[in-house]
């Protein structure tokens, strides 16, 4: 990709014996909103460990510009909240900048630019543990943007927010790249937060099993989605199979049918198996649908 702010190759890091990431290659363009989807325990922790240089991987490397990546050119966001709670909004971005070596008029007036940004320059001397989770995040945001990084990397960044708070996230970010040139890599299980991402890297076990933008892994899925709930899902799968020639999947046992025109066919499956059905639904590919077309499991399933 030209133009490329990030660089990740052949990345692998193993725990012992277990193998966290598995050869993992992509590329982030500059300015690209760009999110990290799979399970718990499916690799992005690690992954997002080593980006942010807190570990080395014991394979393959992450380069900033074709170079080691920089520690004062990228801001972080854990998904741990990282304020202090008995200091006020003021004094912990304060502290960071510090970190950074900024000071005086220049740190204030970017403490300041910051917080009226984010809509909480009002709340500047409160203590933080007065603060709502939605402002809390704000805050944080802020204190990752102090030192000006050209490369965001937020971690779960709509833990513990509600809908509202999480459109407003949404929001920041795509003013961010806007206005700033950002670039943000951010990891999530939430469906709602991967759709606004420009690309989406899909990880499972460590491996990287999809990188597209969201729309279009939606189109690998064969069309619509009939899931079905049944008494017996694995004998209804077989006569299904048997009688229209389709491969339907049971998955947490639901069984799944991807099928072009599926409120067609919905009426033919029900005449056909009288009283085996106890309720069917439809709906157009989702993410979770994308992720269960390539692995054979809800995004909801930890990982070993």
């Amino acid at each position: 990709m030209s133009g490329s702010l990030l660089v990740v190759e052949a990345l692998t890091h193993r725990y012992g014996e277990r193998t966290a990431l598995d050869n993992v290659s992509f590329q982030v363009g500059k300015g690209e909103i760009f999110g990290l989807l799979g399970p718990n325990g499916g690799g992005k922790t690690t992954l997002f460990r080593i980006l942010c240089t807190l570990m080395q991987p014991t394979g393959g490397r992450a380069l900033m510009d074709g170079g080691p990546i920089d520690r004062h050119r990228i801001g972080v966001v854990f998904q741990s909240p990282g304020l202090d709670k008995k200091l006020t909004v003021l004094e912990n971005l304060r502290h960071q900048g510090h970190l950074y070596g900024l000071s005086g008029s220049s740190l204030a007036a970017r403490m300041m630019e910051l917080l009226r940004r984010f809509g909480v320059s009002d709340r500047a001397n409160e203590l933080v543990e007065k603060l709502s989770g939605g402002l809390r995040r704000r805050v944080e945001l802020a204190k990752g943007l102090l030192h000006r990084p050209e490369l965001l990397l937020l971690d779960e960044p709509s833990t513990g927010l509600d809908p509202l708070a999480r459109r407003e996230l949404s929001d920041y970010l795509e003013t961010l790249r806007k206005n700033d040139g950002v670039t943000v890599v951010l990891t999530t299980h939430l469906m709602e937060e991967a759709d606004r991402c420009d690309r989406l890297a899909l990880l499972d076990r460590g491996r990287l099993v999809a990188l597209d933008r969201p729309g279009a892994l939606k189109e690998q899925v064969g069309g619509d989605v009939i899931s079905i709930s049944a008494g017996e899902p694995e004998q209804l799968r077989e006569k299904i199979q048997k009688r229209f020639g389709v491969q339907p999947t049971v998955v947490d046992h639901t069984l799944r049918i991807e099928r072009p025109r599926a409120h067609e066919f919905i009426p033919d499956l029900v005449e056909a198996f009288p009283g085996a059905i106890d309720s069917v639904s439809v709906g157009k590919p989702t993410l979770e649908d994308v992720f269960i077309h390539l692995t054979g499991h809800r995004l909801g399933v930890d990982e070993p």
